[in-house]
This record gives C-alpha cells, structure tokens and sequence, in this order.
C-alpha cells in the first residue's frame, strides 16, 4: 500500500538552528498520525514543507504519491491545511467564504455550491451558514475554518495545532468533528501540544525533538515503553515526598514527585506485586498517605520518559515561525 506521506531524510536550517535535522517518517492510508514534539522541535517546519510553504534544503518528500519538490502545485491538490487560527472572511457569512474558497479551488459556481452544502453538513454548520462570520463563537471559527480546508475534498489534511485557544466544550465539539472526518475516509496529519487530544484521535503518535523522529507507534505501544505499570502515591503533607520518593526509588525506576499536586510516580513492571511491596513500605516508615494507585502510564509520561521534558512546560525557542 503506497503511503500517503513519505519524508526521507528532510533538512531544514534557519540560520544556525536545524528545524529538521534527517527528518523519516511514512504514513499509511486511513490512519490519523498527531506529531508530537517539545516547541522547536520541527513539527510546524515539516507540516509547512508537506503544505509546500517551505522547501527542504534536502531530503525526499512525496505526498500521495507526488514529488512533492518538484510538482508542489500538484501537491496543494491533493492536501488541505487548518492552522492555529481561523483564516476566514469575518464580513462574509460562512457560505459565502466556502463558496469563494470553492471557486478559487477552480470548481464552477454550481459545484462550488453543493461542495459547501456537504461540508457545512459535515461541520454541522448549516443552521449557521448565512450567518456574518464575525457573529460566530471560537468554536465555530474554528469548525468554519477547518470546513474551508475540505471545500477542495484534500486526501490528506493537515491540522496544526487546531484547538489551540479553544475553551473545553469548543474543543470537544471539533474533536467530534474531526472523528466524522476520519470515519468518512479523510487522512489527517495532527500536530497538537494537548497529549489527552492525540490519545484520543490518533491511531498512530510520533514523537519528534531536534527534528528527528525519536519514536513512533501507537499510543498503546508507547504507553508500555514507559513502563507495563505506573504507582502513584498522593500525600496529605508535601514535605513527605521526598521519603515516599525514596520509597518508590526501590521497587521502581527514576520516580517523578509533583510537588503542587502533592504526588509522586513511578514506573514498574509488576504492578500487582510492586503495589503491596509499596503499601508495606510507607507503612513501616509511617507515612500517612490520601491515596495509592496503580494505573497504567499517561501520554505525558511518555513524553517526558522519551524527550527528558515536561509536555506543558517546555522552552520556546529563539528561531523564525514555523520552526
């Protein structure tokens, strides 16, 4: 089966900074792939160069089977492309920009037209299509954009970081969204800085730092390198973490203490018996504790057990946008 993305050793530079530093990765049909990365890590610089809004400075790129270097206007046939912010006309109604969107794309204003009805059905936007877009919530911007980025029936989307700013219930509603998307055959290409949104719509996560992919699988499989288990201890008293840490250090490897969150972790691979062996532990240390868990890893743990950085904490670097 012929993927629908291909990047084989992709180099990007900004100057001194290496975006994309022999950047691999092959995406199947029918399968939603969400990049994650610490800031700077390349995600936007490899979304842009498969938009064709940037030339690798060397690599291979092919997209549905398009050299994506050397036939980009054939490329941007194929793709549609949702960033961070809603690019729509705020003076139009929503019907109005998908229909001008349609005929840029080149349809007739007859088929522009029945392409907007279907995607405003898609987006469950028709009670709202000849609303001023400027009368619209966040939500539906956002719902209003993505529509714009289907008008052209791409095989593969791309989604750049597309809730970011949205409140919870905005944010639940474009993921159901995006759900329908998949389910009617759309490809889609997700970079997101929300670990809970790619364990819910990705089948497959790639993690990527200094521009180079440094794992891949499913969130499943990622879940387990972390660790087959995880302990987690929550204390009454924050100045008990460090003893409950010391506790943790001996059935397990490298614990994490959250100190706001009076808690501390750890991975291990027996968790059944490993729990009891906990359990003893504090007790004879006298530890009084509010809860003990044994869970399976999240996606935040994995990220942090691979990249060695906190998801929702890491640096912004000092590079171009787009990096």
């Amino acid at each position: 089966m012929t993927p629908i993305l291909e990047a084989s050793g992709l180099m990007k530079r900004y100057g001194k900074t290496q975006a994309l530093a022999g950047f691999d990765l092959a995406v199947s049909p029918g399968r939603v792939v969400a990049l994650l990365g610490p800031n700077g890590a390349g995600k936007t610089t490899f979304v842009r160069a498969v938009a064709t809004l940037l030339r690798p400075d060397a690599g291979r790129l092919h997209v549905h089977g398009i050299d994506a270097l050397r036939k980009p206007a054939k490329v941007r046939q194929v793709i549609g492309l949702a960033g961070q912010f809603a690019a729509v006309e705020e003076a139009m109604t929503g019907r109005e920009n998908l229909e001008m969107v349609g005929r840029l794309f080149g349809l007739s204003k007859k088929a522009a037209k029945a392409a907007t009805v279907q995607v405003l059905q898609q987006m469950q936007l028709t009670g709202d299509a000849d609303r001023l877009v400027r009368t619209y919530s966040g939500g539906m911007r956002r719902r209003i954009d993505l529509a714009i980025s289907l008008v052209g029936t791409p095989r593969l989307l791309l989604l750049d970081e597309p809730t970011t700013g949205l409140d919870p219930v905005s944010r639940l509603q474009l993921w159901e969204a995006i759900r329908g998307l998949v389910a009617t055959g759309t490809d889609i290409l997700l970079t997101t800085q929300y670990l809970d949104e790619a364990d819910r719509l990705a089948s497959d996560i790639v993690i990527i730092d200094h521009g180079k992919v440094i794992a891949a699988g499913t969130p499943a499989e990622l879940k387990t390198r972390a660790g087959d288990d995880m302990i987690e201890v929550h204390v009454r008293d924050a100045e008990h973490l460090q003893a409950v840490s010391g506790v943790l250090a001996k059935i397990g490897h490298d614990p994490r203490v959250d100190t706001a969150a009076h808690r501390a972790y750890v991975a291990v691979d027996d968790g059944s018996s490993r729990l009891m062996e906990a359990l003893r532990a504090l007790d004879q240390r006298g530890i009084t504790v509010e809860d003990v868990s044994l869970r399976r890893p999240t996606l935040d743990e994995v990220f942090l057990s691979i990249t060695g950085k906190p998801a929702q904490t890491t640096d912004t670097p000092k590079q171009p946008a787009g990096a």
